[in-house]
This record gives structure tokens, sequence and C-alpha cells, in this order.
């Protein structure tokens, strides 16, 4: 069951970040924790910001089930930021002690996929080219993550639904719109 082996590393290396930073924790310590060997977390990662990554997409992809269209994606950003408040001795020491653009690729690609969901759904139908589909979720993507960015650097202390609520007053019917002009530009 190697998913079984990575699960035991991610919950090994959550509880390790709660004693000491990440930048000190070692292979040995993880797999001492763990109780297997370092061949045995070398079979699944190759150091331990691979696992971090993987961690975080698990993470995600656990609070985005089914939350990818336009009724329902404020219910999957809020799900986001509360798994990212669930895990957050996790992520300030991830966001503090590892390079930060691994972070941000990770909120990027959650993101993404929360958005291109929301696009893709709002141009069926349409004569809308992948690119186009593409540039509109890019576009809207590096708006919550810088939302989020921040949130996580000021501590995580504003309030999730507040937020979730101004970025859903702010973006309301945009993708629609953004959607639209493409169309009516060809």
């Amino acid at each position: 069951m190697p998913n079984a082996t990575k699960a035991a590393l991610e919950e090994s290396l959550k509880r390790l970040l709660l004693k000491k930073p990440l930048d000190k924790i070692t292979i040995t310590d993880l797999t001492t924790d763990c109780g297997i060997s370092r061949m045995a977390f070398y079979y699944h990662f190759k150091d331990i910001y691979d696992l971090v990554e993987w961690s975080c997409v698990e993470d995600g992809a656990k609070a985005l089930q089914g939350k990818k269209t336009s009724e329902s994606w404020t219910e999957g950003l809020t799900q986001i930021f509360e798994a990212v408040l669930e895990n957050k001795p996790f992520i300030m020491n991830v966001y503090r002690n590892a390079d930060r653009e691994r972070m941000e690729n990770y909120l990027y690609k959650l993101t993404y996929d929360l958005i291109a969901g929301v696009v893709e759904e709002k141009s069926k139908g349409l004569d809308l080219t992948e690119e186009d589909k593409k540039f509109i979720a890019n576009f809207y993507k590096y708006g919550f993550v810088g939302i989020m960015i921040e949130w996580i650097q000021a501590g995580m202390k504003e309030d999730i639904e507040e937020l979730v609520n101004k970025m859903s007053l702010t973006l309301h019917d945009t993708v629609t719109t953004s959607v639209q002009n493409f169309q009516q530009d060809k």
C-alpha cells in the first residue's frame, strides 16, 4: 500500500513540524517517527520537499472534491482556505523555511484547477480556444493566490468566510463576462 506509507510520512512530517522548523527535519527523523527504512522513504519521495509538495497536493485535492463549478467555486475556495488554516503549523513552517516559489506554485495549481472548471463550464457551446480559456483561468488564478499569500503572510487571522465573500463580490459574474468578451472578440 504505497499511499498508506505516503500518508504515514505526511502525518509524521506534520507532527515533527509542530516541534521544529522544516529545515531542521531530517529523513532519519521522518523514518524513525514512521518506523520505516530510509529506502522506503526514497522509494516514494526524492527529498523532504517532494513530500511537502505531495502533502499539499493531496490536502488540496481533498478540499476541492467536486467544487469546480460556477455554483460551487466559492465553497471550493472556502475549503482551500480551511485546509490551509487546518494545517497552519505545516503551512507557516513550509512558507517560512522552504522555497516560497514552491508554495506559490502549489497554490497556483490548486486555484487554477478550481477556476479552470468554472471557465470550462461558462464556455460550453462557445467558440473559445483552449488558449483563451487558459488565459482567463490564469488571470483569475493570480488574483486568488495573491489574496491567499497575503492572508498567510498576515498569520491567517482574517475570517475565511468574510475573505471569500469579498472575493465572491469582487468576482461576481466576471468570469462569465470574460468568457463572453473573448467570444465577442472573435
